[in-house]
């Protein structure tokens, strides 16, 4: 049994209280045998439930460690959590890549593009593997039939700030790195539309409302040949299946650079939205 380590800023939260199934089947789908073994959270009682680590633990079948440095000792791979505080996710990694154990860094990866670059970082340095995506990068509508060179995206969530990120890595699985610049184009009630510039012919745009409105992609090619859909796949099961398959090869199925892309999309479009009108510029 290879045993897993969850690290969060405090447990029993939507995620981690999902994980531990998502893994169990994504096993069965893979023939793995990986394990919820750990947890340390820096925070003892979960705002959102009031339940204690302990209570967390007890669960989940998982010990509770008395230090992150235990979690790393113990750990065969390292999964940290946190999704609504990325903030964290670089005081947690500067400990935990320091062990060379295989690491993903749940969404919002981090809350700017150079706190991304010193994360990467900090995992070179170390020779740690690492990486981190939104589940919506794995949702099996963005299989294209074709070279995409323009696409919109929708979406909804609590927050622009912790849901964009979603759009973001849509876009960067479909169009790739370099984007220039981005703009609010146009809001409506709550919903708002940003359109991404690439200096050449790709273009994308996204568009966000807090209430609901469904994930979808309509993608175009050079010539013109379109698709749309709703994004309905398991894009969960799916990037679990690739978390345990990257602690096993410890190959990062996601580079790098499309993981700070995705920071810099998500700064940008939060610099844009305080800024209707004004373009922000990438550097």
């Amino acid at each position: 049994m290879r045993k897993i380590g969850f690290v969060d800023y405090y447990l029993s939260e939507w995620h981690a209280n999902q994980y531990p199934a998502w893994i169990k089947a994504a096993n069965e789908l893979l023939g793995t045998d990986f394990a919820v073994s750990y947890a340390w959270a820096e925070q003892e009682i979960s705002p959102v439930d009031g339940k204690s680590t302990a209570e967390w633990c007890e669960k989940y079948g998982a010990a509770a460690c008395d230090s992150l440095e235990a979690l790393c000792e113990k750990s065969d791979a390292i999964l940290i959590l946190a999704p609504s505080d990325p903030e964290k996710h670089l005081p947690y990694a500067e400990t935990v890549l320091r062990y060379g154990k295989p690491t993903y860094i749940d969404k919002t990866f981090a809350p700017d593009a150079a706190t991304a670059e010193r994360i990467f970082a900090l995992a070179e340095q170390h020779s740690t593997p690492l990486f981190s995506s939104s589940a919506l990068r794995y949702a099996s509508e963005l299989a294209l039939p074709f070279d995409c060179r323009c696409v919109a995206t929708t979406g909804s969530g609590s927050s622009l700030a912790e849901y964009i990120v979603h759009q973001a890595e849509m876009v960067v699985k479909c169009l790739g790195v370099g984007a220039k610049a981005l703009q609010v184009t146009d809001r409506l009630g709550t919903a708002v539309s940003l359109r991404i510039t690439y200096g050449d012919d790709r273009a994308a745009s996204m568009t966000f409302a807090p209430g609901g409105l469904p994930f979808t992609v309509y993608a175009e090619d050079a010539d013109g040949k379109a698709v749309w859909h709703a994004i309905k796949s398991d894009f969960f099961q799916a990037m679990l299946c690739d978390i345990l398959r990257f602690f096993t090869s410890k190959q990062a199925p996601v580079p790098p650079r499309e993981t700070v892309e995705v920071m810099r999309l998500r700064e940008a479009a939060l610099k844009a939205v305080c800024a209707p009108g004004e373009t922000v510029f990438m550097g």
